[in-house]
């Protein structure tokens, strides 16, 4: 069996690799029209940041594990072609702002139909919008001239998180692939199935029809931003009363039908899936009437956006209602640690309100280049998931400065605020950072990751989203 995969992004690169691993009787290959990324695909400084990943490519890579730009060969002699594309929020048109764009997909499916000299299983990796997968069998089944080739469509949406998307695909909660419930149907799921139980226990790999797999995706994705926006609503709450959101969560997160997992109040989710997946939904809900289930689900993106505007202003407030021309030191900008993805980083938006008030934000993230917070601070929203997107011109980027190391980014400032949970922020040396800033210092936990008390033994001024006000910041407000 041959399997090829159209995309080498954070999906396509890592899900692929897996499978090699654990399939060497399968030759994958990895398919991008990005010659750049494919050479750091072949080399030892992967185009992205996973742990673990590294050691599973190069257990497999040159064995059964390819990447490659020749998507004509590839596809021709694949059995199996996974599709693994951008489907970014449209920014132009109609349902701009909500819709998917499947621009990338439909090229991806006429690249298919144009190579294909055989009957393939082609396999729906991106997240789409329901029905998708109708609209893409259109295009193959009319765009090849072979009238002997078959398709047959698959929905096998990935349940990845950045961070431990290894460990996920080693050992997933759960596989699902959906598909049409007729003979050629049928056999496609149990071909892809049997791919999965080399190393996935059976029961494990789920199957249901097309429709279900593809707005199973979107609905997971709903559910899990849907705890996060209904904790930070509560660490508002929190901070008016003197509760403590952490006590709060975890008296909630020990009732077994709750549980404790995504209740960690925060500045905000980020990444490439929760908000653009919600707006996806919200707006296939409004294309078939729903327009209360539609609202419904915006205020978990509208929560979103207010948690990260109230730590703006929190911010602002503290520092005497001025940042104008102060320095802040910004710990973390990719959206959560582990990963060096900044898509929809909740650091963009704080950066950007901090600036309009006439802050210098230094920027500093262990595993985020200059040149990737420089383009995200200047690229306009929903612009950030196209590929070879530029740098437009910002006045943003005149208050931008990116530290080499946390230690540079502290120097002089008045402010830290940490953006990103990096474990290895817990342990810097804060009194020898307090004694290179400006007095009074703040430091503004976004991610509740810090000692509280030991940074007020120091010196500093503290606020942390859900926690009791700080008593200079009780006089404040």
């Amino acid at each position: 069996m041959k399997i090829a995969c159209i995309g080498a992004g954070y999906v396509g690169g890592p899900t692929m690799a897996m499978i090699a691993l654990k399939c060497p009787h399968i030759e994958v290959v990895v398919l991008d029209i990005n010659e750049e990324r494919i050479n750091a695909w072949n080399s030892d400084t992967l185009p992205i940041y996973e742990p673990g990943l590294l050691e599973v490519v190069q257990a497999a890579r040159g064995r059964n594990l390819f990447f490659s730009t020749d998507t004509s060969k590839h596809i021709s002699e694949a059995d199996i072609v996974f599709v693994s594309v951008n489907t970014p929020t449209k920014t132009s048109g109609i349902g701009a702002g909500k819709a998917a764009d499947l621009t990338y997909w439909e090229g991806a499916a006429r690249m298919i139909a144009s190579n294909s000299k055989s009957s393939k299983i082609i396999v729906e990796k991106s997240t789409v919008p329901v029905k998708t997968a109708e609209a893409i069998g259109k295009v193959l089944s009319r765009n090849c001239s072979d009238p002997s080739v078959q398709f047959e469509i698959l929905s096998n949406p990935e349940f990845l998180a950045e961070g431990t998307a290894i460990q996920d695909l080693m050992k997933p909660d759960r596989v699902l692939i959906g598909g049409s419930d007729t003979p050629s149907g049928r056999a496609a799921i149990k071909a892809l199935k049997e791919v999965y139980e080399n190393w996935i226990p059976s029961e494990r790999v789920l199957t249901c029809n097309l429709w279900s797999a593809e707005l199973a995706k979107l609905t997971a994705n709903a559910f899990l931003a849907q705890r996060i926006s209904s904790i930070n609503a509560i660490s508002a709450l929190c901070e008016e009363t003197g509760a403590d959101v952490q006590q709060v969560a975890h008296a909630i997160g020990t009732d077994s039908r709750i549980g404790n997992k995504f209740l960690n109040a925060s500045v905000g989710f980020g990444g490439s899936c929760f908000q653009k997946d919600i707006l996806n939904l919200c707006y296939v809900c409004e294309t078939v009437g729903l327009k209360e289930v539609a609202e419904y689900w915006y205020q978990v993106v509208s929560m979103n956006d207010h948690q990260k505007n109230r730590f703006v202003e929190r911010v602002i407030g503290s520092m005497f209602n001025s940042v104008k021309n102060k320095k802040v030191a910004i710990f973390g900008f990719a959206f959560k640690k582990d990963t060096g993805d900044t898509r929809e980083t909740p650091a963009i938006d704080v950066c950007k309100g901090l600036i309009q008030d006439g802050a210098i934000c230094a920027i500093y993230d262990p595993e985020v280049s200059p040149e990737m917070i420089f383009r995200d601070m200047s690229t306009p929203k929903f612009e950030w998931d196209k590929p070879n997107y530029t740098k437009s011109a910002s006045r943003f980027l005149e208050n931008v400065l990116i530290g080499s190391s946390a230690e540079d980014a502290v120097k002089g400032a008045h402010a830290i605020c940490v953006l990103t949970e990096w474990d290895r922020f817990k342990d810097y040396d804060y009194k020898a950072m307090y004694e290179q800033m400006s007095k009074p210092a703040f430091v503004f936990d976004g991610r509740n990751i810090l000692d509280h008390d030991k940074l007020r033994e120091i010196g500093f001024i503290v606020y942390a989203l859900g926690k009791p006000l700080d008593p200079f910041l009780q006089k404040v407000y």
